[in-house]
């Protein structure tokens, strides 16, 4: 069976298969990724490769990391064996990003990431070590709109990820610039990955484990969220809001990043007076 056969570039629904075709979109991308001859650029779900294509023309260096094996098998031989691309056949969710991208430092990330691993995915590469220095990927809309939220419409995920980057959209990609069409509307967002995150916090997963407490009863005023995340009393957490200037009676979504942290400075400090 060749490498161009029906049978071998059929979508596979299992891995949430959906090839990009639209090149104005495939454009966008690129100039969103505001690449250099010099860029080490690491795509993850190249499929069939048709954005890899572009990144080849472009970037001194393209590492393909994809899931399928038989996709993985066939990239090179399909782009015309480029000698500055290299093809990896690996899980993006569990990948050892550092040995792929040789320890270097602000590499770039280029992605049409599956819609069921998008959020596992970008949030691996976002802790990375090295950090990227920008990415650039799509992802369902509803979830692009939630990583871009302002205060007062803001969820665990868009604190997630602006504490780690400056995320921005870069447009809307309707069903049927894939193939095949998917059922949802997607989008393409770009993250300038912060250098050091946006607040100072002594504990990452100890702010990220008070912010998810915040969120835990999204509808309900954030004294009641946070008793309910931390099984605390409600008068007491009511107490301690009161004590950092922060009404107890707005919801989690209208907290700016920086008020998180101030919230989980003052809760690590009475723990430790309570302790």
């Amino acid at each position: 069976m060749t490498a161009s056969s029906p049978q071998r570039n059929k979508a596979r629904k299992s891995l949430g298969q959906h090839y990009l075709v639209d090149a104005v979109v495939l454009e966008r991308i690129l100039e969103a990724a505001e690449l250099s001859a010099q860029d080490v650029v690491l795509e993850i779900g190249p499929g069939l490769g048709s954005l890899t294509r572009g990144l080849l023309e472009r970037v001194a260096s393209v590492i393909a990391v994809e899931m399928d094996p038989r996709l993985a098998a066939s990239l090179a031989s399909r782009l015309g064996n480029p000698a500055n691309l290299t093809t990896v056949e690996a899980d993006a969710r569990t990948m050892d990003i550092g040995s792929l991208v040789g320890g270097q430092a602000g590499y770039k990330v280029v992605a049409n990431l599956p819609y069921y691993a998008a959020n596992p995915i970008v949030r691996r590469l976002l802790e990375a070590e090295p950090k990227p220095g920008l990415m650039v990927f799509m992802v369902q809309k509803e979830v692009a709109q939630v990583m871009v939220a302002e205060p007062g419409r803001m969820g665990l995920l868009s604190v997630a990820t602006q504490y780690y980057a400056r995320p921005s959209l870069v447009c809307d990609v309707p069903p049927e610039a894939f193939n095949p069409p998917p059922k949802i509307t997607s989008a393409v967002v770009r993250l300038e990955v912060r250098p050091e995150p946006a607040v100072a916090v002594a504990d990452r997963d100890a702010f990220f484990a008070l912010v998810r407490a915040g969120f835990s009863a999204p509808r309900k005023q954030l004294r009641n969220s946070l008793s309910h995340g931390l099984g605390v009393p409600g008068a007491e957490v009511g107490e301690f809001l009161e004590g950092l200037d922060l009404d107890g009676s707005r919801r989690a979504e209208t907290l700016t990043i920086e008020e998180w942290a101030a919230l989980y400075r003052g809760w690590e400090t009475r723990t430790t007076q309570t302790e």
